[in-house]
């Protein structure tokens, strides 16, 4: 049969059927061949023939299961029939729907740059070696290429020491993340641009029964952040705020909640402030350093101006004004000017999840890992998993065993090294210490007192949409301008550490379709197109991340059960929100309605966020530094209880991972540890 679709759809659809051959054949066309025979038998005319109204009238019936004598579930065949549809209508064109963007245009999406260019600046091409180029002996090797990792390398190869970098995921260019809807880290429906490959990569959640669940890569429950070079850098939405002097004295100023394991970090602000600077400066923020002055002392200003307020800001700027809120722009670790030989940034309308196609967006990839390789000290390889640190003594790592696949062919080879730096993020260095048990530390590195992988957090995220008369939206990107932090510590409702606001980044048609249509909007039909077309540009977004309640049950451990393709245990991950976090959401969530309803909102809703484990791109915790090794894994400095040269560089020695966006204070931390590294030499 044939049901007349426009818009490059059916191509589309003939593509997914090529891909997904399975739930074609087992559901697609039996649910089709039905809904004709519903046709014959009610109006002795195939589907097709029906009037507009005959149509809607047995797909409405089809999506409540009200059909009968179907072969499958009518609700399961339309339901997914009609993503199918949107996916074809709104989606990326490279994915073989959305002939020459047209719907894009009905509704006011704009995804390039404000230049009009299709075309990528020029990426700085990263030179690799392979697994038998490496040395024997490298002075550091440090493991994973993202946002700590390659501050390390820079540090460290700019004082003169030699350096292996090693990323588990590839160096990929823009065509290969830059625009896939589909597929990335806002909406990855089928997978991530940005890896690991769906096949031999799992993970698994640990149920409270003990059994364990095994989920895959683009899974919710997966936590995945980008494996690639550049980490989650590459496909980032880049807010770069300092944590609150607060943040690192949680258990002091509130107290510890019963079932968490709230504590003090080891360290101040004040001892970090001179790494947020180096931070701000040499990888390049933009900001306003007059905005938000209650968060912290700054010795010195941002390196470039905040990017423009846009349309939206203008519209809750107004609304914080009735409120008496104070807001500011949001700092951004994107360029608002040239800087680097890197264009400023291009304002494109799909930002956080991809790639920039101005090169505007300052990750690891594309600032330190570019002076890391300029020094001449640096050899990166890709595509390759570190699958244990050698010790001796339980005290000094010696190197590392490196596995990769080349050709359907596995080959393992054993590098040493002076130090060794863990840079994984905060699951997958957890996992690389507890695989790299021996007789003397039999429950894994660093691990005597049980501590590694424990306490894993990322945010919990609240807010709230609104939708105005009229547009809201003018498109341009990065789209997240104006923030409040009238809710974290000491706000009104005796939350602890509390959050912040801000308006969100711009969304992808399928992003809205998915997640922001007022829940009693039309989703389908000529209906559906009204819905869009009036919704897309007026529709704001409020949201932000809540200071987590750390527990010492949400945690990181080595699956019993499941193995990678190498044949390495998996993560196995398990635990819980705490009450404390989900009631500071609930808060976040009912102010983002006043702000957005004293802003000019007719109709808003609050989004509710789940009760499970939470980690994500944000995740941290699962190492965390303290002076006790009783309750920490690393000492102050970034190093492991006990070890004399061997250092964690990412988010999972934070003991609390503050009301906002963590990878600044992963950066400052990062350039703090090398410090240390480089002095004891």
């Amino acid at each position: 049969m044939a049901i007349r679709i426009r818009g490059g759809v059916l191509t589309y659809l003939n593509h997914r059927a090529s891909e997904d051959r399975a739930t074609w054949r087992d559901l697609i066309e039996p649910g089709l061949i039905a809904l004709d025979l519903q046709a014959l038998g009610l109006h002795s005319q195939a589907f097709v023939e029906l009037s507009d109204i005959a149509k809607d009238k047995l797909l409405h019936d089809a999506q409540f299961d009200h059909a009968r004598d179907w072969p499958v579930s009518s609700k399961r065949f339309f339901d997914t029939l009609l993503s199918l549809v949107i996916e074809g209508y709104y989606g990326s064109p490279e994915a073989g729907g959305n002939r020459e963007g047209k719907s894009w245009d009905m509704i006011g999406f704009r995804p390039d740059s404000v230049s009009g260019s299709h075309a990528p600046t020029q990426e700085t091409d990263l030179p690799q070696c392979t697994i038998d180029q490496l040395r024997d002996h490298y002075d550091v090797i440090v493991v994973g290429a993202g946002a700590g990792g390659s501050v390390a390398a820079a540090v460290l190869c700019e004082s003169g020491l030699r350096v292996l970098v090693v990323e588990r995921g590839s160096w990929l260019r823009y065509n290969q993340i830059g625009k896939d809807h589909l597929r990335n880290h806002r909406l990855s429906k089928y997978g991530h641009n940005t890896g690991p490959d769906l096949e031999g990569n799992p993970r698994t959640i640990i149920l409270v029964s003990g059994d364990e669940r095994i989920t895959a890569p683009f899974e919710g429950d997966y936590h995945n952040n980008a494996m690639t070079v550049g980490g989650g850098t590459r496909v980032y939405g880049a807010q770069a705020w300092r944590f609150h002097p607060d943040d690192f004295r949680m258990a002091t100023r509130y107290g510890v909640p019963d079932g968490s394991s709230l504590s003090d970090w080891p360290i101040r602000y004040d001892d970090l402030e001179p790494y947020y600077v180096r931070a701000e400066w040499e990888i390049g923020v933009s900001g306003d350093g007059n905005a938000h002055t209650e968060r912290g002392q700054r010795s010195q200003p941002y390196p470039m101006p905040a990017l423009p307020m846009t349309l939206e800001a203008e519209y809750l700027a107004r609304g914080a004004a009735k409120l008496g809120w104070d807001v500011g722009p949001v700092p951004l670790l994107i360029n608002s000017v040239e800087r680097d030989g890197r264009p400023a940034c291009g304002r494109c309308g799909q930002c956080v999840g991809f790639a920039c196609p101005t090169d505007s967006k300052n990750g690891g990839h594309n600032t330190m890992l570019i002076r890391a390789i300029a020094t001449g000290n640096c050899d990166l390889i890709c595509d390759t998993m570190v699958e244990r640190i050698d010790t001796e003594g339980g005290k000094h790592a010696t190197g590392v065993r490196l596995v990769q696949e080349v050709a359907g062919s596995i080959q393992r080879r054993q590098v040493r090294a002076g130090h060794v730096v863990v840079a994984a993020g905060a699951i997958e260095s957890a996992r690389l210490l507890l695989n790299s048990a021996t007789d003397l530390e039999p429950q894994g590195i660093g691990n005597r007192n049980g501590q590694v992988g424990r306490n894993l957090q990322g945010h919990v995220y609240a807010g709230a949409y609104g939708l105005f008369d009229e547009p809201v939206q003018d498109g341009l990107g990065p789209g997240v301008s104006i923030a409040t932090f009238r809710f974290d510590h000491g706000n009104e409702s005796g939350i602890i550490g509390g959050g912040f606001l801000a308006n969100e980044f711009t969304r992808l048609p399928l992003t809205h379709w998915y997640r922001a249509l007022a829940p009693d909007s039309a989703r389908w039909g000529a209906a559906g197109k009204v819905t869009m077309r009036e919704s897309f540009l007026r529709t704001s977004q409020i949201q932000g991340p809540i200071q987590e309640i750390p527990t010492a049950e949400s945690r990181v451990r080595l699956s019993r059960t499941v193995k990678d393709r190498f044949g390495i245990p998996v993560a196995g991950l398990s635990g819980s929100v705490h009450p404390e976090s989900l009631r500071a959401a609930t808060m976040l969530g009912e102010q983002a309605e006043r702000w957005l309803l004293a802003s000019g909102a007719r109709q808003v809703w609050k989004t509710v966020p789940g009760g499970g484990l939470s980690a994500g791109q944000h995740q941290a915790g699962t190492l965390r530094m303290g002076d006790d090794p009783s309750n920490s894994v690393t000492d102050p400095s970034g190093r492991i209880h006990g070890y004399d040269n061997l250092w964690v560089s990412d988010g999972s020695v934070h003991v609390t991972n503050g009301g906002v966006n963590p990878v600044l204070t992963i950066l400052a931390l990062a350039f703090r540890t090398a410090e240390g590294l480089m002095k004891q030499g």
